[in-house]
């Protein structure tokens, strides 16, 4: 293991501001919204931001406050922030992003999470946090095999914590972080003491009793799940099938990039006008930032490659790998999915806490930083 500091050479940034300047915008149709995409005006002005405004050193400084490390596991560079607490009794967490995330999404809660004593907490609710970054995405680069699905990364991140000394410690994530948490419950049993999840997707077994016994709230949350697949998840499509022409466009084009993510925040999150109703603009350009400078907009996007049969397989009812581990669930509903309880509890028996929350989105941890670190808490008070 090595540190790790980051050091975005100054050459890359006055690129990215002289390719901001040189943008060629498309038209737009009139009135049209957010309804085919992210608005030319909206998009046009976040870009000129991002140009003049926007600080990458402060956020760089920011990640840089925390330690950070390199690693080799099974053939791939693995960058991880490892922030231990003050507490001697503190659990470990292992904390896993998604798409279109980063480290960068925590670092309002590591604070809260390792040292809850200065934060107005319990320090018996203290973790010791591990917020590794997915092969392929940040600074976890190049990308150089294929083959890194959800199992893959699940047994990296088990040697991850065997390394660091870790014998026993919880499994935390959001969107793709929730199935490698899950899986990692799976095949590290001796090591997990619980997984929880603050995205979680359940689907029909295929058992017309199963759909019949829903009720109104559950109803509308399988529509939301089939109005995500007709409208909402051509992102997806596309990185399942051609990631490779995708990076060209994303990998050139910094407006680009910019579009292909701030459209996810839109949709995603607890928004009412613009992305930034829910999350700092800031910390929207930082981790856009980090997909554009370290090149990852294609290695990223493999994960969704590699993933697709997984996902084909859960959509037709296959069963996930068992779970001994309690899990717990943190509900919020402006998430890209809602899921229904009973299918949770059918595929997880070992569901032993659920919160539904009234506010929050995707990105729980920027967007409501402190229910996140709470839900976590409690669910981990059963686990210590």
């Amino acid at each position: 293991m090595r540190p790790f500091r980051i050091d975005i050479p100054q050459a890359d940034l006055d690129d990215l501001r002289r390719r901001l300047a040189d943008t060629r915008w498309p038209d737009e149709l009139p009135g049209v919204g957010w309804e085919r995409g992210v608005p030319l005006a909206h998009l046009k002005e976040l870009a000129e931001y991002w140009r003049t405004e926007f600080d990458w050193r402060a956020a760089e400084a920011r990640l840089n406050r925390y330690p950070q490390f390199v690693t080799e596991i099974d053939g791939a560079t693995v960058h991880f922030l490892h922030v231990r607490s003050p507490e001697p009794d503190a659990l470990p967490l292992l904390i896993t992003h998604g798409w279109p995330g980063s480290v960068a999404e925590f670092l309002d809660v590591i604070g809260p999470l390792t040292d809850p004593r200065a934060h107005g907490g319990d320090p018996a609710d203290a973790f010791h946090v591990v917020i590794p970054s997915i092969p392929g995405y940040g600074f976890s680069r190049p990308l150089t095999q294929t083959g890194w699905d959800v199992p893959r990364i699940a047994n990296a991140w088990a040697e991850l914590m065997r390394r660091l000394g870790y014998d026993r410690y919880v499994a935390q994530g959001g969107d793709a972080g929730s199935p490698i948490s899950l899986v990692l419950g799976a095949i590290d049993p001796g090591s997990v003491a619980g997984v929880h999840v603050n995205m979680l997707m359940t689907f029909p077994s295929g058992d017309p009793a199963e759909i019949a016994a829903l009720d109104e709230g559950d109803r509308e949350r399988l529509g939301r799940l089939a109005r995500f697949d007709q409208d909402q998840s051509g992102y997806m499509k596309i990185m399942a099938t051609r990631p490779q022409t995708l990076a060209y466009a994303l990998t050139d084009s910094p407006a680009g990039q910019l579009a292909w993510i701030t459209e996810k925040f839109w949709e995603w999150t607890d928004s009412v006008k613009s992305p930034e109703d829910a999350i700092d603009r800031d910390a929207l350009l930082t981790i856009v930032s980090i997909y554009w400078l370290t090149a990852t907009a294609g290695s990223s996007a493999q994960f969704y490659y590699e993933g697709a049969e997984g996902v084909r397989q859960a959509v037709a009812g296959t069963p996930p790998p068992p779970v001994n581990a309690p899990v717990g669930v943190a509900v919020f509903p402006h998430d890209l999915f809602v899921p229904i309880r009973s299918f949770a509890e059918r595929d997880y028996p070992s569901i032993s806490h659920w919160t539904e929350f009234d506010r929050g989105g995707h990105f729980a941890a920027l967007e409501q930083p402190d229910l996140l670190v709470e839900d976590i808490r409690v669910f981990c008070r059963t686990l210590r």
